[in-house]
């Protein structure tokens, strides 16, 4: 769930950013209450966006905001996230639009069991004939439509995941290597993940980071449910930061600007945008300094 500012970024999406931050500040813990408020607040993240080619054999096919990604090969293809219950409409227009078949669709991974980026994961199996890999920790509130989880989450239509995934290991598909690297915090089994593309005869490495805010509601001190979360996000905060990045994607498309790197690709395709390593520590920057400012105010 994206409650997190990128206060860096003045474009499009710095204004719909700030609007999602101001409704994670009053969010209840329901589903019915956590969509209403988006509504009411005149944003909607699942509204349709044109799929394009990122880079490489790398393509977005996901909503306005919630990304979801296509990383293809002559023998078949990986899916990275399915977005919320009503989006699958909406990633399936768009993968067909690229050219691609729902049944070469043979693994569907996912960045964190949250219900805007996991919602629509059992109707994309169905359509698919997918295996589901997630995070052992995230595979239970994966199972459990999302009531099995260290703070009350929006449910979600439960989904049978056919693999667990530990730190490091690599999911492997027609030559395509993505390899997951567990950053816990926003969720217990919140999962980055990387591979590479080459472009020109040079290798690429691309992010596909993780969410690193925080969810309302939980604290960094003395927090019962989850007593060492602090310190599990201090550790993921290092596993990112110690993770080389060229590419800077991530789970809602606000957190890298796609508005504006979308029109730059299409004004100016030989200089791809995307290419954005400095956007990603920016990245981390505004979000390391939030997660310290709040341990700081939970201290006094």
């Amino acid at each position: 769930m994206y409650l997190t500012v990128n206060p860096w970024q003045n474009s499009p999406t710095m204004k719909r950013t700030l609007i999602i931050c101001a409704i994670a500040l009053v969010l209840i813990s329901t589903a019915a209450s956590n969509t209403q408020a988006q509504h009411s607040n005149g944003f909607d993240w699942n509204q349709p966006f044109k799929p394009f080619r990122i880079i490489g054999n790398i393509y977005y096919v996901g909503t306005n905001d919630l990304a979801c990604y296509l990383i293809t090969s002559p023998s078949g293809h990986i899916l990275l996230d399915a977005g919320e219950e009503k989006s699958p409409p909406i990633v399936k227009t768009n993968i067909a639009t690229l050219g691609f078949k729902l049944n070469d669709i043979k693994i569907i991974i996912t960045s964190h069991a949250h219900f805007d980026h996991v919602g629509g994961l059992a109707e994309m199996k169905a359509a698919t004939g997918a295996q589901v890999f997630a995070s052992t920790a995230d595979a239970v509130v994966l199972e459990s439509g999302g009531t099995k989880s260290f703070f009350p989450l929006s449910p979600f239509k439960p989904v049978k995941v056919d693999r667990t995934l530990k730190d490091g290991e690599v999911v492997e598909l027609g030559g395509n290597r993505m390899k997951a690297h567990l950053t816990p915090g926003h969720t217990e089994g919140n999962t980055a993940w990387t591979t590479t593309v080459t472009v020109n005869d040079k290798t690429l490495d691309v992010v596909f980071t993780s969410s690193m805010s925080i969810n309302p509601g939980v604290h960094m001190v003395n927090f019962k449910p989850w007593p060492g979360i602090a310190d599990a996000y201090a550790e993921s905060f290092k596993t990112l930061r110690g993770i080389h990045c060229d590419v800077f994607l991530g789970p809602h498309a606000s957190f890298f600007d796609i508005d504006t790197k979308v029109a730059l690709l299409s004004s100016n395709p030989k200089n791809n945008p995307f290419i954005d390593s400095a956007g990603y520590t920016k990245f981390l920057d505004n979000l390391e300094k939030a997660y310290k400012e709040q341990i700081k105010n939970e201290q006094k």
